[in-house]
């Protein structure tokens, strides 16, 4: 006789929600549909006969040492490479305020793990990237977001006189995940100053930073306030996702009880991984490709925006990043990306509908569009397809 599980569970594990991106992937997953959804960087940035050859090099010069376990702070090769990155910026940092995990998520879901109690509150932008909510749901806390017109403060003054101070503050404030859209240096200034005022901790996820086509490079967060800011990186989107490869940055007292966390998720990252990524750093090649990624990217955002231009009806509006791997798409109010989802999977074309993005359960009327997986052709084609779709949902003859 089978057993129940649901009544074995913990009070965490029934707050777990399953990621409705990789459930809507799974729906669009068929050959003939054109995928706009899954955040994937373009297998044409890979430098697979780079990785060969260091990869060859590796198990030949040190195999007892990458095919063994790696402590849980990290390579050291690893670490330096990073630490001389923000160093370059001016940060005043070293390896020992870093540590690897096994890519940003991880990080998210440690940070959360470190910091959250049952029924906390979370500050965090409107919309959100889905992955960083479904971990502080995981951790039963309560994400609220920021309004685009509205004041941090404002909120934070709200919600502390409702007996809700939030916890920490969670920002993406390059390219964000789902918008594109990259904070002003006002807005990371006003992040700070309502941190200070109210003693709050900055968590800075910065997948996205590196990925600039257009405008200038702001500062992070972390440096103007270090003392206040857990800043976290990946290498997933501007060298290879699936080397699972991210970081936390921060003090050591910070670094230290992520790295006990850590111990006890997965002992450590995979160590080839680590000294594979540390050797391509150090020999000056990740910077070259960058440089090609990032002109891919640039022509590849300047093409989506030149299509949806030319094909979605009047009323439809769009988000137009600087940076990053995204744009945010606006229906016109009353219309739901549910039912456009719908009309777009009989067109072969698919998207993120961009409510799971939403903690307030808004944006029913907005959809993600990843513009840098599919080729250019397919790119005019799924745009060609979205539209079609729209224009049925809108009641719009061709």
């Amino acid at each position: 006789m089978s057993i129940d599980i649901n009544n074995y569970l913990s009070d965490n594990a029934k707050n777990m929600r399953r990621s409705a991106i990789r459930d809507l992937l799974s729906v669009a997953n068929k050959p003939e549909i054109i995928s706009f959804g899954g955040g994937f960087p373009n297998q044409d940035t890979f430098p697979v006969e780079d990785l060969k050859q260091i990869m060859n090099d590796l198990l030949t010069e040190e195999p007892h040492k990458v095919l063994q376990y790696g402590s849980t702070e990290g390579s050291v090769l690893l670490r330096q490479q990073l630490a001389k990155k923000y160093q370059a910026d001016g940060l005043d940092v070293t390896e020992k305020n870093i540590v690897i995990t096994t890519a940003s998520q991880q990080a998210i879901d440690l940070i959360a793990r470190i910091l959250i109690n049952p029924g906390d509150t979370i500050l965090c932008g409107l919309p959100s990237y889905l992955g960083a909510l479904q971990a502080f749901y995981s951790y039963q806390a309560n994400p609220v977001g920021i309004p685009k017109d509205e004041h941090a403060e404002v909120v934070v003054k709200t919600l502390c006189a409702l007996g809700k101070k939030p916890k920490f503050i969670y920002a993406i404030p390059d390219y964000q995940n789902p918008t594109g859209v990259t904070m002003t240096m006002e807005q990371r200034l006003e992040i700070v100053e309502v941190a200070k005022k109210y003693d709050l901790i900055i968590l800075e996820d910065s997948p996205y930073k590196e990925i600039r086509f257009d405008g200038e490079s702001l500062p992070t967060i972390y440096s103007m306030c270090p003392e206040r800011v857990i800043l976290l990186g990946t290498l997933s989107k501007t060298f290879a996702p699936g080397l699972r490869l991210g970081w936390v940055l921060g003090s050591e007292q910070v670094i230290e009880k992520i790295i006990v966390a850590k111990q006890s998720a997965d002992l450590c990252t995979p160590i080839l991984n680590q000294e594979l990524a540390g050797r391509y750093i150090a020999s000056g090649k990740f910077d070259e490709n960058l440089k090609k990624t990032i002109a891919l990217y640039r022509g590849k955002r300047d093409l989506m925006l030149e299509c949806l231009d030319k094909y979605m009806p009047e009323g439809v509006t769009w988000t137009k990043p600087d940076g990053g791997l995204f744009m945010l798409v606006t229906l016109p109010e009353g219309y739901d990306a549910r039912d456009l989802f719908d009309l777009a999977i009989k067109e072969n074309v698919a998207f993120i509908i961009g409510e799971v993005f939403f903690c307030d359960g808004g944006g029913q009327n907005t959809l993600r569009l990843n513009f840098s997986y599919v080729s250019d052709e397919k790119m005019v084609e799924g745009v060609k397809r979205l539209a079609t779709a729209t224009k049925k949902l809108m009641g719009i003859e061709e």
